[in-house]
């Protein structure tokens, strides 16, 4: 069993999209407001979007992505907050739904009907924003008190500049509840 850490704790679910490689000034940013981190990446995101062996060292817990077995002892305690940061399209529309098929996505059902506060930074597609069931998604989450950032699309502003991804906001909406 993990030991109570002495500041609370932040599970922070990492999905697959581009800007996920940034994902390490977020740990320091959660750490640097007294955050313990602990970081539940998707499957797709374990498949080279972020250096993993980097968010171990930061946080010095394992970075999870798979059920663990009954008997084997709980890697976190449990989260005083939840950061679904980069958020995609699917991983968005399966929480909705309920469809917990992955570790990420069943700890954001489980922390839902818990009530823990969480805050959602989507990096979604102007298309697949625009797609009715994820806008539905968006809505019924919102309702239940997930608090959304403002979607990052990746795409280049009017001076060709890309934006920001931003990593911060996700725990200025935690400390706005």
């Amino acid at each position: 069993m993990t030991d109570a850490p002495s500041k609370p704790f932040l599970y922070l679910v990492v999905c697959g999209a581009g800007i996920a490689a940034g994902v390490g000034r977020l740990i320091g940013a959660a750490q640097e407001r007294g955050w313990e981190v602990g970081v539940i990446a998707t499957p797709v995101a374990m498949n080279g979007f972020f250096d993993t062996a980097e968010a171990e060292a930061r946080t010095g817990r394992p970075v999870r992505s798979a059920w663990r077995r009954p008997s084997d002892p709980r890697p976190f305690p449990a989260p005083d907050a939840v950061v679904v940061a980069p958020a995609t399209f699917n991983t968005v529309n399966k929480w909705a739904a309920g469809l917990a098929d992955t570790l990420a996505v069943g700890t954001l059902c489980e922390a839902l009907g818990l009530g823990v506060p969480i805050a959602v930074l989507p990096c979604v597609a102007d298309a697949l924003a625009a797609h009715p069931a994820y806008r539905e998604s968006v809505t019924r989450l919102r309702g239940l008190g997930v608090r959304f950032g403002d979607p990052h699309t990746g795409g280049a502003e009017a001076d060709g500049r890309r934006p920001e991804f931003a990593w911060e906001r996700a725990l200025d909406l935690l400390e706005q509840g």
